[in-house]
């Protein structure tokens, strides 16, 4: 048996569920399918998103989670209207909207959620 044909469950984690749950279902539209003592449980266009009610968390400082939208511009400033901020790295190219030109011509944002996992859009 192989899991190329399992479904995927995406999981992240918060400290702070209340606006978690917020972040993802009113600013970032996705669907909220339970809410659990241990858990936040969304629905990301079939995929599951569990994020995690924990004690203690420390961010990674890569991404975790990442959306390929259609027009990467129109997705930025529809979520900038909502209060999300796009982050800019030092020494990568960005322009105004904090959008990446990849060599292979991807484009890519990055933005944050209410526990500070970076979380990303990219448009092919």
């Amino acid at each position: 048996m192989t899991l190329g044909r399992s479904s995927i469950i995406c999981f992240t984690a918060t400290q702070q569920s209340e606006q978690a749950r917020k972040f993802y279902q009113d600013a970032l539209g996705l669907r909220l399918v339970e809410d659990t003592p241990f858990a936040l449980v969304f629905d990301a266009d079939g995929t599951m998103l569990r994020v995690q009610k924990v004690r203690d968390h420390h961010p990674v400082r890569h991404t975790v989670l990442g959306w390929q939208v259609g027009d990467i511009r129109s997705t930025i400033d529809s979520l900038a209207s909502k209060g999300i901020c796009f982050e800019r790295y030092e020494g990568l190219p960005q322009d105004e909207r904090g959008i990446w030109l990849t060599p292979d011509n991807a484009r890519i944002a990055w933005f944050r959620d209410p526990d500070g996992n970076v979380l990303s859009l990219t448009q092919l």
